[in-house]
């Protein structure tokens, strides 16, 4: 992998998300930039694993929520298998939903796709050449969360059972949920069977309350 030492210098990107519109207005943003290019795009995270397998980027712009594998699931696999490979993590999902968990996974920063293309691009730039980018609300919990010692019962969720955790507080049903992460119901009710004793909960109510009072939703 290269790394882009200016913004003079070329960066090649790989896209992935699951939905083409949004990887087309990506691709004509970057268009006109001088220095972003988009080498390749994946629709899923086993495609975007193969892509990388056979080919090199200087970065990779990656959505949390795809079918199949998660998002959280690839970005392990890729840290894991390409350490200095810089990952960007760009989701429809709120900060304080992920984005400290995806950083501590290994993600080089995280924005959100309400985001000015100017600040997206800017990133970009900045993680493509060794950096990190985040607010300044998740650098101060990434910097100072050590110091509290107590840990609210979601942080001992794996990442897919907060991703099950999320979806199910936000009022999606089992089946809805397990078309979109592409698993079967019965996987679907073994997640929420383990969030909710994890949580010591009792019951889809409870779980909503606790992550509307957390700001979780």
């Amino acid at each position: 992998m290269k790394t882009a030492t200016n913004t003079s210098e070329k960066i090649e990107i790989l896209i992935g998300d699951d939905h083409p519109l949004f990887r087309e207005g990506l691709c004509h943003a970057f268009a006109e930039t001088s220095d972003i290019i988009v080498k390749a795009s994946a629709k899923n995270g086993n495609e975007l694993i193969d892509l990388v397998h056979h080919n090199s980027y200087d970065l990779v712009l990656l959505d949390l929520s795809m079918p199949g594998k998660s998002g959280l699931e690839v970005l392990k696999q890729l840290k894991s298998e390409n350490p200095d490979l810089p990952v960007l993590v760009l989701s429809m999902h709120p900060e304080d939903q992920y984005a400290v968990r995806v950083i501590k996974a290994g993600a080089s920063g995280y924005i959100t796709k309400d985001s000015d293309v100017d600040i997206l691009m800017n990133a970009i730039r900045k993680v493509a050449k060794g950096g990190k980018y985040a607010s300044p609300e998740i650098t101060e919990k990434l910097a100072f969360g050590f110091l509290d010692p107590s840990h609210a019962p979601h942080e001992n969720l794996s990442d897919r059972e907060y991703q099950v955790f999320c979806m199910i507080a936000k009022g999606q049903s089992l089946t809805e949920i397990g078309n979109e992460l592409s698993l079967s119901v019965k996987t679907i009710s073994t997640h929420r069977s383990r969030i909710l004793e994890k949580m010591n909960l009792k019951k889809n109510a409870e779980l909503i309350h606790y992550a509307i009072n957390n700001e979780l939703i």
